[in-house]
């Protein structure tokens, strides 16, 4: 499946969901659905148990989509920094305890990616932060290569961040 097909699929979900306010909390499970999520693994995916909780230092809302078959994965986190707390320092902390992160242009106000072995991450898996203003989204992918990979991260980071 081409990532135009991917991205095409991607944008028919969002045009279909209702848009959050910016000021609502966002579930990356709604933004991110399972028809959605079986288009950018290609593949059918089992059914999600996505979670959505506010803690003292911001809101979160996680899922993640295995396939039904061995091998693939993918990851969904939002991280809304309560006041006093900054989101970059997160991306700060990955950065420093793997070292191998690439910084990526043109997404958010800070974004890079971390993939395999070298940077702390298991083969075929590839992570993807990014923050803007006071979010942090992270994508993560299992079962591509590196550079497929960075492509659907992107394409599923900035359907996200289109919501903040």
């Amino acid at each position: 499946m081409s990532i135009l097909r991917v991205a095409g699929a991607v944008a028919f979900v969002v045009a279909a969901s209702s848009l959050a306010a910016a000021d609502e909390r966002i579930d990356v499970a709604k933004i991110i659905d399972k028809a959605a999520a079986e288009a950018i693994l290609e593949t059918d995916a089992k059914d999600p148990r996505p979670i959505n909780v506010a803690g003292k230092d911001g809101y979160y809302s996680k899922c993640n989509y295995y396939s039904t078959g061995p091998g693939k994965l993918l990851i969904l986190r939002l991280y809304q920094a309560a006041a006093g707390y900054d989101a970059s320092k997160e991306l700060d902390h990955v950065h420093a305890t793997s070292g191998l992160t690439k910084t990526i242009s043109g997404l958010g106000d800070k974004a890079e990616i971390a993939s395999g072995s070298g940077s702390g991450l298991s083969e075929n898996v590839s992570m993807l932060y990014v923050v803007k203003g006071t979010t942090l989204v992270t994508v993560g992918l299992r079962g591509f290569d590196e550079d497929t990979a960075a492509e659907k991260m992107k394409t599923v980071a900035k359907t996200i961040l289109e919501h903040l």
